[in-house]
């Protein structure tokens, strides 16, 4: 194993940075693994990784289409929480935190993992009383959780207006201090290396563009690199789910794709050292390490595949985060980009063997994806070790849609939820 340390880069340094060696193969595919990973992201790269780490298996392929840690691992706002309120999604939002916690030591990589907390706003009585529900909700699963007064929120981000002079007056606020940012691209490298130290084949320029099958059982794929066999195959592909099961024959799935727009502006000195998001409508900002403010808002409202967006959800969510900060106003954009979400019917994801015999299915994230990386990965290696789902993710079903058992995190009838 290629192990980072002070040692390794003083020895790196004395000859030029020449001699590193490649954080990971680009090795051909191989005609048979025992298991194949498609969608080469935090997710499949996560699933990889705790296949060979904790499950001892090895002879896996994680398939790619474009290059490594293109899609959705790429194209976030860098949160990591565990503050939601059913049962089921605290308790495995907490693990994944727990794992979050220790990631950059057991990936011998820097994660940039900074628990600077996330304050969400309450603009109303009733609204704080929903947050304090959901804070001894938290609670009660130990997951850390705090009410704050207007004057905490003004003390804890000075840059924030909290006047009564406004359409959206702050009254208090719910706040995770455990929560924070990591480096998006850093998880997808870290997995990857790590997985890759266990054996793991990472295959990227692979795409997917059918199923091999033995009757209903799925035996194998076949890619624009030649057929791979394997009798497990697990789809982690985030927005694109729909139509990769599309050619395994499944034409149905309680999700739908939308975009979902992320911003950043140019640097500016230390202004907001926490999370916050906007309790009135839908917005979410934060400050990154080099000083842009990264935020992020609504669903476009549309059904695509594209990885962009459109303006007016730029219009929506810029004035949301002036109305919070009336000192952003004169900021400039300096770039934006889309995620594919898929969206769940209920706000919950999908982690649980597939609808076919030798295929298994982590889908649904939402809002979700980024943060759930860690334990997203660990519980669906270890779904697809063990033929069943650990206690963490047994409510995550395909099936729980059709017999009425949904977890409604935030959704309100049949239609994608937002959490």
């Amino acid at each position: 194993m290629n192990r980072y340390s002070v040692f390794s880069l003083i020895k790196n340094a004395l000859s030029g940075h020449k001699n590193w060696k490649r954080a990971w193969r680009a090795p051909e595919p191989k005609s048979h693994y025992d298991v194949i990973i498609i969608g080469g992201g935090g997710h499949g790269l996560a699933t990889a990784y705790y296949l060979a780490k904790e499950h001892g298996i090895r002879r896996v392929a994680v398939l790619e289409k474009g290059g490594l840690g293109s899609g959705n691992i790429g194209r976030n706002t860098t949160i990591v929480r565990s503050n939601y309120m059913l049962p089921a999604n605290t308790k495995f939002y907490e693990h994944s935190m727990k794992l979050w916690e220790g990631l950059s030591k057991d990936l011998n990589y820097n994660m940039m993992f900074s628990q600077r907390g996330i304050i969400n706003l309450a603009h109303t009585p009733s609204q704080m009383d929903a947050f304090s529900r959901r804070g001894n909700a938290m609670l009660i699963e130990g997951v850390d959780a705090e009410l704050l007064t207007t004057k905490e929120i003004s003390r804890r981000v000075p840059g924030l207006y909290t006047g009564k002079n406004t359409r959206f007056p702050i009254v208090g606020g719910l706040c995770q201090p455990r929560a924070g940012t990591a480096r998006h691209d850093a998880v997808a490298w870290g997995y990857a290396r790590g997985a890759d130290n266990y054996g793991v084949d990472i295959i990227e320029n692979c795409e997917v563009i059918g199923f091999i099958k033995d009757g209903d059982r799925v035996t194998g794929v076949k890619t624009t690199r030649g057929e791979i066999s394997a009798p497990k195959v697990g789809i982690s592909v985030a927005g694109n789910t729909s139509p990769v099961m599309k050619l395994a024959g499944v034409n149905k799935m309680p999700i739908e794709a939308h975009v979902l727009q992320a911003f950043v502006t140019e640097p500016l000195k230390p202004l907001i050292n926490t999370v916050v998001t906007w309790g009135a409508g839908h917005l979410y900002i934060s400050q990154s390490d080099k000083g842009g403010l990264v935020f992020g808002g609504d669903l476009d409202g549309y059904n695509s595949y594209a990885q962009r967006g459109n303006l007016p959800i730029f219009e929506h969510v810029a004035a949301a985060a002036v109305t919070m900060f009336p000192n952003l106003s004169r900021l400039k954009l300096l770039r934006n980009w889309g995620g594919i979400m898929d969206m769940s019917m209920d706000g919950s994801p999908i982690i649980c063997k597939g609808p076919l015999p030798g295929l298994y299915l982590n889908a649904g994230w939402c809002y979700g994806g980024f943060k759930a990386t860690p334990a997203a990965g660990w519980c669906f290696a270890y779904t697809i070790a063990k033929d069943e789902p650990h206690n963490l993710n047994a409510a995550f079903t395909l099936d729980r849609f059709y017999n009425g058992r949904e977890l409604d995190e935030g959704g309100a009838g049949p239609y994608p939820a937002h959490q």
